[in-house]
């Protein structure tokens, strides 16, 4: 048996057991009947190693539709909340040119969003986070992903206007300087309120203003400033 590291790292991908492709196919038959509709999202989630973004204590239950800790008091997504929001952010799984990520965590987001984006630029406050996703980034081999460690608040400027915004935590409302970044036509999915009352939105800028839709009920971290 081949044991060279790049046949190791192969392996570790497709997972064993309960991280194995049956596993990853449980999850997206479960999502496909929870209403996410698109086969390019749901194929996304099927082709996506979850359990390399998680504990190894914790992969065992990476397939699971449920949110796990990921340390510093945030968590990795739930699959089905991860799914709803890229499939309202890539309308018809048409990949965007520029999107902006805030709220980095673990990466495995931003890894779904380089599936459907040419360029995807991230922000994670927590810079030990930051390095650990920027490892698996690098180990995944995703090129197509930039990260900095900055207050998600302020948004990156230097990269606007912004085709896709999609925001991983919950700020109380709306930062106007992530509007501002926006693209016209460009959409934003974001939760926003306090905990125990947080809505996701869809918010689309056009030339008059920006339009709201009401997603889902949703739990998420809260977003702070600054930067650790």
């Amino acid at each position: 048996m081949d044991k060279s590291p790049g046949n190791k790292m192969n392996i570790e991908q497709q997972g064993i057991g309960m991280t194995s492709q049956r596993s990853r196919n449980r999850l997206v038959e479960q999502l496909r009947s929870m209403g996410i509709e698109s086969e390019l999202i749901l194929d996304g989630i099927k082709n996506t190693p979850r359990h390399l973004f998680v504990d190894e204590a914790l992969a065992s239950r990476a397939y699971d539709n449920t949110a796990l800790p990921i340390g510093f008091n945030q968590t990795i997504s739930q699959p089905y909340i991860v799914a709803k929001m890229t499939e309202a952010l890539i309308v018809n799984g048409k990949p965007l040119k520029k999107v902006l990520e805030i709220g980095t965590g673990c990466g495995y987001q931003t890894l779904i969003l380089s599936k459907f984006a040419e360029q995807v630029y991230t922000i994670e406050r927590i810079q030990a986070l930051l390095s650990r996703a920027r490892e698996r980034f690098y180990s995944l081999k995703c090129r197509n992903i930039k990260a900095m460690n900055s207050d998600g608040n302020l948004g990156w400027p230097e990269h606007a206007p912004y085709d896709g915004i999609l925001v991983t935590a919950a700020p109380i409302g709306v930062p106007t300087q992530l509007i501002e970044q926006l693209s016209v036509n460009g959409r934003m999915v974001i939760p926003v309120g306090s905990a125990g009352s947080q809505k996701l939105l869809l918010l689309t800028k056009n030339e008059d203003g920006v339009s709201e839709k009401y997603l889902d009920a949703v739990s998420f971290v809260p977003m702070l400033g600054g930067i650790n």
